[in-house]
């Protein structure tokens, strides 16, 4: 559906994206991570023709995209972008926000606003929306021009929890039932990791790792991308200490061993083994997370067991079988 060939996007100069052969193919579901400014937004508009290239080109369905500054009205009629500064009109009912530029039929419309949920929402007047319902309002707005291709800009960032799930439940039922492509850029771990079938991990412009969500978490390239998708720690002092948990044949002196806290078994039989001391306990509701100190390195460990104490201890031993060196 989306292939790229050599991109380049330059802001004052400098360098803000940069890509080289990349393709998305049709019914794909893509998560965008990164720091802030790392270019995941610029990279949403450039898909959607809604900026322009200085280098390369980007074509959609085997047709080259024209950029911001080669069409008179931005963007494409089969690519829908909402943006996380959606607007819609003030003091309109919603039903007359969304007969502009219907492609459905009556009764297609009424099925993509029970997806959407906002069936019941159709007579009350955008100003009197919460702002879960106004994204959903905007999002089927989008949708009524029948894209094949959705890209969502931080959907989920303005939204308590309720609307949150009611929000992810509303995308993936319009993936399922409309067959789009979507591209979505996050900064949520969850939303990164239970949804897409690959992750591009994003930082100053360029694409620094992709692949599916169990590669990018368990098999980070670096410690930037290891830190994007959740807490974790490395070894830096292996010989003292990591030989204890991972067997020698699997050491490599050249690099850190990578552990996430769910890594850790504790008080286990198992061997090898290490003891550590508890410094420190956070309560995330379904597990604690654990700081513990072994000779002299504090270590996240992660916990469902609610009666360890701080100043306890523990033995710990590593509950995978490939440990991960970066």
């Amino acid at each position: 559906m989306i292939k790229i060939n050599d991109i380049k996007k330059n802001v004052f100069d400098n360098i803000v994206i940069e890509i080289g052969e990349l393709e998305i193919i049709k019914r794909e579901k893509i998560v965008i991570v990164g720091e802030t400014g790392s270019g995941k937004t610029t990279f949403l508009k450039l898909l959607g023709g809604l900026d322009y290239l200085d280098e390369g080109s980007i074509f959609f369905n085997k047709e080259k995209l024209k950029g911001s500054n080669e069409t008179l009205i931005p963007g494409h009629p089969s690519i829908a972008y909402l943006s996380q500064y959606f607007e819609l009109f003030n003091n309109y009912f919603v039903n007359e926000i969304l007969s502009y530029k219907n492609e459905y039929s009556t009764e297609e419309s009424v099925e993509l606003f029970k997806i959407c949920k906002i069936d019941h929402l159709l007579k009350r007047k955008s100003n009197e929306l919460s702002g879960g319902e106004k994204q959903r309002v905007a999002l089927a707005r989008q949708l009524l021009l029948k894209p094949d291709l959705l890209l969502l800009d931080e959907p989920f960032s303005n939204l308590d929890n309720i609307h949150k799930r009611l929000l992810k439940e509303v995308i993936e039922n319009i993936y399922e039932k409309l067959e789009l492509t979507i591209v979505l850029v996050t900064h949520d771990v969850k939303d990164a990791l239970s949804w897409p079938d690959r992750i591009f991990v994003f930082k100053q412009g360029k694409i620094v790792q992709s692949g599916t969500p169990f590669q990018i978490y368990h098999e980070p390239i670096n410690e930037y991308c290891a830190g994007l998708l959740g807490d974790y720690d490395t070894l830096n002092h292996i010989e003292n200490m990591a030989m204890n948990i991972v067997a020698l044949e699997n050491y490599d002196q050249h690099k850190k061993l990578f552990v996430r806290p769910e890594y850790f078994k504790i008080n286990s039989s198992n061997n090898p083994a290490v003891f550590g001391v508890i410094e420190r306990i956070l309560f995330y509701g379904n597990y604690n997370l654990l700081f513990v100190n072994i000779n002299g390195q504090q270590l996240k460990v992660q916990s469902f067991d609610t009666s360890l104490e701080i100043g306890e201890k523990i033995m710990l031993c590593l509950n995978k079988e490939t440990p991960w060196f970066i």
